[in-house]
């Protein structure tokens, strides 16, 4: 065990590699590529055990498509823009980019030990000016075809970091960072036209044969189509009609109220003459502008005075209401309140005493509705109270259907397309992101920067010491000369979203030093990337972001047509996760203690002072909760071939894997067990005779881990590695075999464990580096089950057993069983009295 020394055997072979650039890409059309990406990280400082499982099961996947012929692709990059950097500069007086720069060190020095087969020389950061130059040249294509404008828009304020929220930074309506009280507020934002593309993007998810199907379902309601009724509710004084679109026309008889966005235009006209209104639309602007904040809000009413008529019965009048929990950039800002049938409908009439008017029953319960409301189901039967299209039983999508056929017979509605995908704001009140290239000028509007002017580079004289966007108070950055006409004008001071920097990254890493955005010939060669492998978490924005950019960059002439869909493959991993060890104090409060103050024993936690300590098992990693598990601890400790066996061994990657000591040391032992074996079938010693028994079990092997790769079923293909090294621990076959088979097992787990895989090789004399040597191929003759395993006694105990056809001649088994080493060394030299052959079952010598 001894001689398995990882901190010497580990950096040799990464020097190795590095000298002889083993993992540069290269185009080769006389070879098959394929290109392999993970998810880039995001350069916080260090990186973390998700960090060592998300990039080892690419480098699998990288390794092994290497060995099996292909030109392979594997680069590495940085989403290095956001607010985090900004806080740091806030925090310590610094400045973002040298704290993303330095992160970006510290975790390349910590990435490189693990013996990813990475091609660094393609190696970027987002806050490059070569990338962002490249990113703002393509803005301007996008301006060029309508894709990117600019328009006023409702967004999540913050009032004390006087930024722009994104919805996923509102948390319970409050910004994320600062806790202040988000507010609503109408501000000029960019764009990108990504709802031009909504049917587009939606049909292609069918093609998407090699994605997790959770994923492609969250893209499709996410794009959300639906069929539904655009009509007008005319007003019964003659002012201008309410226009609303419903997905549920069924319910239409169930209308009790209109209810319109404090931001629609009659609200505005009405705030103009009424305090009233004015002072209620102001009060909705508290709270973020996400549909999650707004469900969540208390509902909010105030009452017009105003009616409409209903579209079936003039006379039946419905009271125009102004409700906070209505999204004006969403259908037409308005809508019809059917309570008994939507529950937020339902909370806002019974707060403000409006009627409730079931026209559904479920068959299964017709009670009527008092505080849960009955959303009619799309695929199952109920009463319908209807009294225009003759239809008194039917399914939910039957109602609906038929309701719009019926108004557009009628005249007074028609059935329209619509999506909940809404265009992408990209605009960000930050100055850690990529600048805009744009300027406004008062006498030629907003004007493009002009290309050889790109980039647009970040000022580095800046200031963070009050809140807001330091590029807007930076008059020599600011104000500048109009590209058009020469006149004093202003810079566009917001930055772009850090999601724009992420959906075209992937383009970058096939040409990276490109003078335009991208390489025709390079992207058309290495485009797709065949598989992408990342967090769950990014199954949406993400995704679709980059689905939407490879289409405009593909209409701006950057990416040929066959890489609209960039993503080929992908595949979504667990978690690594570890046990959480607390006690509490007098109070109850919880008290965490690092793993390495508690001992187990049994199951049970104690503390080095006797007290019983809880486990809670499988717990996310959080270093609040001191669960924390250090990567660079564990390589220094056990090697990086341990840390990445064990994180592909103990469960299936697509689901959490929980970290724990004794499974790290354990893996250390399988390996060091392998090493040691390799050293004893290197000294040359001869064992037996008996090649086919191991010769079957490693072509069975070399199947099933094959198998288990191509599935990423990474960890069934370990345990196929495991169970064969027991088999050539205990094999009485040749030296010559055993060699070839210790040399074949380097070549399996060299995806999995390259380092040590080097170090059996050349201890075994192969050629060359097993990096670069091609994947063994099983022989279909030794995986025909037509052979049984007998096991052979000596007066009644077992000695051995032999491995043969299940036909064998008995003459031939006797040869076998006598030539055995135990059974030989049983007998002394002397002769058996007989043989006796159970067929198929066992063979017993008789002394």
């Amino acid at each position: 065990m001894s001689g398995y020394d990882t901190n010497t055997i580990e950096p040799k072979w990464q020097a190795r590699w590095q000298e002889a650039e083993t993992f540069l890409a290269a185009r080769d059309k006389s070879r098959p590529k394929y290109y392999v990406l993970e998810m880039f990280p995001y350069p916080s400082g260090r990186i973390h055990i998700g960090h060592v499982r998300n990039y080892t099961m690419g480098d699998v996947i990288a390794r092994y498509k290497r060995a099996t012929g292909h030109s392979v692709l594997h680069p590495m990059g940085w989403d290095a823009f956001g607010m985090p950097a900004e806080n740091a500069a806030m925090a310590s007086g610094g400045h973002p980019r040298d704290w993303t720069y330095g992160n970006i060190d510290t975790m390349r020095e910590q990435l490189k030990p693990l013996g990813l087969s990475i091609d660094w020389s393609r190696e970027f950061a987002t806050c490059d000016p070569e990338y962002y130059g490249q990113q703002q040249s393509m803005f301007i294509d996008f301006m060029e075809r309508g894709l990117a404008y600019r328009k006023s828009a409702t967004v999540n304020w913050d009032p004390v970091d006087m930024t722009v929220l994104a919805n996923e930074q509102v948390i319970d309506g409050k910004g994320w960072r600062s806790g202040a009280d988000v507010e609503r507020r109408e501000l000029t934002q960019w764009f990108f036209r990504i709802s031009d593309f909504s049917e587009e993007l939606l049909n292609a998810i069918d093609g998407l044969d090699d994605w997790p199907a959770k994923v492609k379902l969250m893209q499709q309601n996410w794009i959300g189509k639906s069929r539904g009724l655009r009509l007008s509710f005319e007003r019964t004084d003659g002012g201008e009609a309410i226009k609303v679109y419903t997905t549920r026309p069924d319910t239409l008889l169930g209308a009790s109220f209109i209810g319109i966005s404090p931001d629609h235009p009659l609200a505005r006209e009405l705030a103009e003459d009424n305090p009233e209104v004015e002072a209620f639309r102001a009060a909705c602007q508290k709270g973020g502008a996400t549909e999650e904040a707004l469900e969540k809000a208390e509902k909010l009413g105030l009452d017009t005075g105003l009616a409409v008529c209903h579209p079936l019965d003039p006379d039946w009048e419905l009271p125009i209401w102004i409700a906070n929990f209505i999204l004006m950039d969403y259908g037409t800002g308005a809508i019809f309140g059917s309570p008994a049938h939507d529950q937020r409908d339902l909370d806002f009439c019974r707060k403000y005493g409006l009627p409730v008017i079931d026209t559904f029953l479920s068959l299964d319960d017709p009670r009527p509705v008092e505080s849960v409301a009955f959303v009619p189901p799309k695929t199952e039967r109920v009463k319908w109270i209807d009294h225009f299209t003759g239809i008194d039983v039917a399914t939910g999508q039957e109602a609906i259907d038929a309701t719009i056929d019926f108004a557009e017979a009628n005249g007074w509605g028609e059935g329209v397309i619509q999506y909940r995908l809404r265009d992408w704001g990209l605009s960000r009140q930050r100055y850690w992101g990529c600048p805009i290239p744009v300027v406004h000028c008062d006498d030629c509007g907003t004007v493009p920067e002009r290309k050889e002017n790109l980039p647009v580079l970040l000022p580095e004289d800046v200031s963070f010491d009050e809140p807001g966007n330091p590029l807007a108070r930076h008059p020599t950055w600011r104000d500048t000369p109009c590209p058009g006409c020469g006149k004093p004008a202003r810079r566009e001071t917001d930055t772009m979203d850090t999601f724009v920097d992420s959906s075209w990254y992937f383009v970058r890493f096939t040409a990276p030093r490109a003078e335009t955005p991208a390489d025709m010939d390079e992207a058309a060669y290495w485009m797709n990337v065949d598989q992408y492998i990342g967090g769950i978490e990014h199954a949406i924005l993400h995704l679709l972001y980059s689905r939407f950019f490879a289409r405009a960059m593909h209409l701006c002439g950057h990416l040929p047509k066959s890489a609209i869909e960039p993503f080929d493959a992908l595949f979504t991993q667990g978690m690594v996760t570890h046990a959480i060890y607390q006690t509490r104090d007098a109070s109850g409060r919880r008290i965490y203690h690092y793993p390495e103050d508690v001992e187990l024993r049994d199951g049970t936690g104690y503390l080095k002072d006797g007290s019983q300590v809880e486990v809670i098992a499988s717990a996310k990693m959080s270093k609040s909760k001191k669960n924390v598990v250090d990567p660079v601890d564990i390589i220094d400790r056990y090697g990086a071939d341990t840390a990445r066996w064990f994180v592909l061994s103990d469960s299936p990657p697509e689901r959490d894997v929980e970290w724990t000591a004794a499974g790290a040391e354990a893996a250390h032992r399988h390996l060091a067990r392998i090493h040691r074996i390799s050293t004893e079938i290197a000294s040359g010693k001869d064992t037996g005779s008996d090649d086919g028994a191991l010769m079957r079990a490693l072509h069975r092997t070399i199947h099933d881990v094959t198998m288990g790769i191509e599935s990423f079923g990474f960890n069934t293909s370990i345990a196929k590695l495991y169970a064969f090294t027991n088999v050539l621990a205990k094999s009485k076959a040749s030296h010559s075999a055993r060699r070839e088979a210790i040399r074949v097992l380097a070549q399996l787990m060299s995806p999995m464990t390259p380092h040590l895989a080097e170090e059996i090789w050349a201890m075994q004399d192969g050629e060359g580096l097993v990096a670069d040597a091609p994947w063994p191929t099983a022989d279909d003759a030794y995986l025909v089950e037509d052979w049984v395993t007998l096991p052979i006694q000596v007066n009644g105990k077992r000695r051995s057993e032999v491995v043969v056809a299940k036909d064998i001649d008995s003459s031939e088994l006797e040869k076998l069983v006598l030539a055995d080493q135990a059974v030989i060394k049983t007998l002394a030299g002397g002769q058996p009295k007989k043989l006796i052959v159970v067929p198929g079952r066992i063979v017993n010598v008789v002394v």
